[in-house]
């Protein structure tokens, strides 16, 4: 008797009788290191992939969701009707043991950023997460994007000026030429004080409408960064700072005009069936932070 002819089946307990084998809502992996298509570049991101499991069965078959996975997305542009074709198959795989689906994607958009006032340009990474769920309800997908801006508070602001117009009366207390005081304003005695200012974050949740097919990430962070006004930037020579300063200057902003600015852009996507926005200000006055949050 050779070798194979006494290989016995591969053992396989489970689909054994387990004990209080009720259904279960999620099974499945986290974790899944997956290359993704993102305008004809490759970048890594992580997937973790779920079914729901019928009560009396004692567990899924795992190994099929993660041949799948490789099999349907790696190396591919992420598209709703890919997700949906693989979720299906997904279900499928499990050979009428689930009936749901759910599949969770992290990774980062790169997007060439123009310089405010210079011909330079850069790249900055817009932090991903894609959420889709295929059930009795059909398929839910959305996605969250991290947008990084400045803001400088407007009543700290305030007080700077109210601080640097009482300097400028000290120092001229019977008034003064025009080069005086254009002297003493570019003097460090004309900057008295200065408004408290911190790197921001929208973290924008979007829900798909039915009939969309690409995400539209693009889209959605130019009209978020219009919206703010001061993204943070890639590129910075000084006429870029001397612009973003001004840009500041003219967007001052609590956490609360923030989100209502984001909001109203996020609003006008004709892709997006609901959102919620949260703005986090990382403030450099204050240890803890201040954030806002606003759906529609």
């Amino acid at each position: 008797m050779n070798l194979e002819s006494r290989k016995s089946p591969l053992a396989d307990v489970a689909h054994e009788t387990a004990a209080h084998a009720r259904g279960l809502d999620w099974v499945g992996m986290e974790g899944i290191a997956l290359p993704l298509r993102r305008d004809g570049v490759v970048v890594p991101a992580i997937a973790d992939v779920f079914v729901d499991l019928v009560a009396g069965t004692r567990g899924i078959h795992m190994s099929r969701l993660y041949l799948h996975l490789q099999e349907s997305l790696a190396n591919g542009d992420i598209s709703v009707s890919r997700i949906r074709a693989f979720l299906q198959d997904c279900i499928d795989s499990q050979q009428g043991l689930s009936t749901a689906a759910r599949l969770r994607l992290r990774f980062s958009d790169l997007l060439e950023r123009p310089a405010l006032a210079s011909a330079n340009s850069g790249w900055r990474d817009y932090p991903l997460e894609v959420e889709a769920q295929l059930g009795r309800d059909g398929l839910q997908i959305a996605f969250t994007v991290d947008i990084q801006y400045s803001s400088t508070c407007p009543a700290s602001a305030a007080l700077s000026r109210q601080v640097i117009s009482e300097h400028f009366l000290r120092a001229f207390p019977d008034g003064g030429s025009a080069a005086e005081i254009a002297a003493w304003l570019v003097s460090p005695a004309g900057m008295a004080a200065t408004p408290h200012a911190q790197r921001s974050i929208a973290r924008v949740r979007v829900e798909l409408a039915d009939g969309v097919d690409a995400l539209p990430v693009a889209v959605l962070v130019d009209g978020i960064e219009r919206a703010l006004g001061t993204p943070v930037q890639t590129a910075v020579k000084r006429e870029d700072e001397r612009a973003f300063a001004e840009a500041n200057a003219a967007n001052l902003m609590f956490c609360e005009d923030a989100a209502r600015r984001v909001a109203a852009a996020v609003s006008t996507l004709d892709a997006c069936r609901h959102y919620r926005v949260q703005v986090s200000h990382l403030e450099s006055l204050h240890a803890h932070d201040a954030v806002a949050v606003v759906s529609g």
